[in-house]
């Protein structure tokens, strides 16, 4: 892709507003906690000390909406306490500019390591970074900045406790996040009607299973429906595939597949019921001819063999669903243990270390927001223009890690700034308002932004900005001269986060290629963990399986957001065309969807054992480590293990499933031809 296009293309998305579902009393709470804390610390301190509190609350509801299964009230406070200490020791080094300089670098890049953690740490840091940069211009003594300080933790104080004091959707993240796992079977069983081979994503059933990790105090509160429902998701997708699918299933054509169509579509509609009853906390309520499809007596006539076997194990995961959905299941799943916040200093450490590698994308970041930060706080303290933090103030918030998130920020950041100060401007110089009033409008504004802050950045940072004119305007500052010098600062902000990337990227499309290998050795661990299992049918629920498929999942969902980070980089296919891409993935899919249809279909205890299913195991092991490393090198993929072993599985007596190796097999041909091409090159 070239540059031209890329720029349009990331303009085009920074600008893009998405539908989300809106969560006004969120969102009316967040400003609820604001007014608190700007009326309190207005009447009480005055309004200088009201505008600082006003960023500590500010910043405290902003915390609570990033992606994180923590509880709410625990990230409000954490982010008005890191704010709070930013702040006091901004102020103390603020009035040395090279020691603030030196002190601003380390804190940036600090702010960039974070993301190492995460992007909802990533985020907190950066924005402390951000509104640490005005915070510290408020204060005139060291007194007076310890008092701003506490004023600034005592706004995430007040959000928090405002969080526990006025609930709104209990569980709500985690509700969401189940109700997404259940939605997207049901989808998946919709889909399967129309074409029998379909694909399945895996990310919400990953991210119901991230959801579900509580604490031992949490899971003695956590709803009854949230406790079994996600491991019942997790066991329909395989058995709706097996049903369908036509090398293991019902064929394409006759009475059999009309059945099949007839119970994929009771199954989405009871999976559509619950995924509603768990969002909203509700009672499930079902069509009777859902399950009477399910249980249909004349199921059993039609189907014959694994069709019919899959359609008995689907009407019971149905009754699971409904009873786990309802609440009303006797057999509750242990639950997984998050651990508290001192447990994860070590491994929070291990990656933040392993982050600092020479080619790590979360170094580099943290090195290009440094320098562009300390440059964008020299040039507006040179610039004769005032209010100079802003330009750095833009740059911390627009950088990420990836090309296409800092550019699309960047412009989404400018068109927003341009509106919102536009509007902010034109209401002060119209109507005048006083203390009171701005006080009152920057509260507005701030409601508007928690209301819209998922819908798309730049709509976020329309109110973000009105509410910053406001608030300084209620401060004492002229809002005539603060509108072009902030514009002007936002402008050379941006550009300088843009330019930055430019001149030391982190490219994502060099790494496609690693990301790709990996998700061929964790498909083939999963493969090979599941053919293992029929040479061993007396080891039932074997552990290696379950951690073999989710490293799979991991490895998938990893190659999958690389490549949607890749698509918008004007930077050249070093060997993986998007062609070449798109069918690498499609072939791997497919090796991981024929390993799930043999899982589907393991052998019961007392079974006969497939003395070559070990051998094939083994093979598979071995070689998808070396087409791995192939992979990366740039060389052809061999499968020979595989093939002698797949003839020795095909000629041997009791060998069962053949169909799966048989998909298996055309998965790997599949795969290789579709990396001939870069190989070529």
């Amino acid at each position: 892709m070239t540059w031209l296009r890329a720029l349009k293309d990331t303009a085009r998305s920074g600008l893009t507003l998405e539908r989300r579902r809106l969560e006004p009393l969120v969102a009316l709470r967040g400003a609820a906690g604001l007014a608190i804390v700007v009326g309190g610390t207005l009447a009480l301190f005055g309004p200088v000390v009201a505008v600082s509190s006003a960023f500590g609350a500010f910043q405290a509801a902003i915390a609570t909406y990033q992606r994180s299964w923590r509880p709410r009230p625990l990230l409000a406070l954490a982010s008005g306490c890191s704010l709070a200490f930013s702040t006091f020791i901004g102020y103390l080094a603020a009035g040395n500019l090279p020691l603030f300089l030196a002190l601003l670098a380390v804190w940036t890049f600090a702010a960039g390591l974070a993301w190492a953690l995460g992007p909802a740490v990533g985020v907190i840091a950066a924005s402390n970074v951000a509104i640490m940069l005005v915070t510290i211009t408020l204060p005139t003594s060291v007194a007076a900045a310890g008092g701003h300080a506490a004023v600034i933790a005592a706004g995430g104080a007040v959000q928090a406790l405002l969080i526990v004091l006025f609930p709104v959707r209990r569980w709500g993240a985690q509700r969401d996040a189940l109700a997404d796992a259940l939605a997207a079977e049901a989808d998946y069983a919709r889909r399967l009607r129309q074409d029998p081979t379909t694909s399945f994503d895996p990310g919400p059933l990953m991210l119901a299973r991230s959801a579900a990790a509580v604490s031992p105090r949490q899971a003695r509160r956590r709803p009854a429906e949230l406790h079994g429902t996600r491991g019942v998701a997790e066991r329909i997708r395989p058995v709706l595939a097996s049903l369908a699918d036509p090398a293991v299933g019902v064929p394409l054509e006759g009475p059999e597949r009309d059945r099949c169509r007839e119970l994929l579509a009771a199954a989405g509609t009871v999976l559509d019921s619950a995924a509603s009853a768990v969002r909203d906390g509700t009672r499930m309520r079902i069509p009777r001819d859902a399950m009477s499809a399910l249980k249909a007596p004349d199921t059993l006539a039609i189907l014959d063999g694994p069709p019919r076997r899959a359609a008995i194990r689907l009407a019971a995961l149905m009754d699971d669903v409904v009873e786990t959905a309802r609440g009303e299941g006797t057999d509750e799943d242990p639950h997984r243990d998050r651990p508290p916040l001192h447990r994860l200093a070590p491994g929070a450490l291990r990656r933040v270390r392993a982050g600092l590698r020479r080619r790590s994308p979360v170094l580099r970041h943290a090195i290009r927001v440094s320098a562009v930060v300390c440059a964008g706080y020299l040039l507006g303290t040179v610039l004769p223009l005032g209010h100079g933090y802003w330009a750095p103030m833009t740059s911390v918030m627009v950088m990420r890690p990836d090309f296409s998130q800092t550019y699309a920020r960047s412009v989404a950041r400018f068109g927003g700034t341009l509106v919102g100060v536009g509007v902010a401007t034109a209401v002060v110089q119209t109507a005048t308002p006083g203390v009171r009033l701005s006080g009152a409008l920057a509260v507005l504004c701030a409601f508007g932004m928690y209301l819209v802050m998922r819908t798309g950045y730049a709509a976020a940072n329309v109110c973000n900005s009105a509410y910053v004119v406001f608030l300084l305007g209620m401060g004492g500052e002229d809002v005539g001269q603060t509108v072009p010098e902030r514009v002007l600062l936002t402008l050379i902000g941006g550009l300088l986060a843009m330019l930055a990337y430019a001149l030391y990227p982190a490219w994502e499309t060099p790494r496609l290629r690693n990301r790709l290998a990996d998700w061929l050795k964790a498909d083939g661990r999963y493969a090979a963990a599941v053919i293992d299992h029929y040479a061993r049918p007396s080891d039932r629920d074997s552990p290696d399986i379950r951690k073999a498929l989710l490293a799979a999942r991991d490895a998938r969902i990893a190659w999958q957001e690389a490549l949607a980070r890749a698509i918008h980089e004007p930077v050249r296919t070093r060997g993986l065309t998007r062609a070449g891409a798109e069918a690498a993935e499609h072939a791997l899919a497919q090796m991981g969807r024929s390993a799930m249809l043999m899982e589907a279909h393991l052998p019961e205890h007392g079974a006969i054992p497939v003395p070559a299913a070990a051998g094939l195991a083994d093979a598979l092991r071995k070689d998808s480590e070396r087409a791995a490393r192939a992979v990366r090198e740039r060389r052809p993929l061999k499968w020979d293990r595989v093939r002698m072993a797949l003839a020795q599985w095909e000629a041997e007596e009791h060998a069962v499933f053949s169909s799966g190796t048989t998909l298996l097999a055309e998965a790997l041909e599949e795969l290789t031809d579709a990396l001939d091409e870069g190989v070529r090159r």
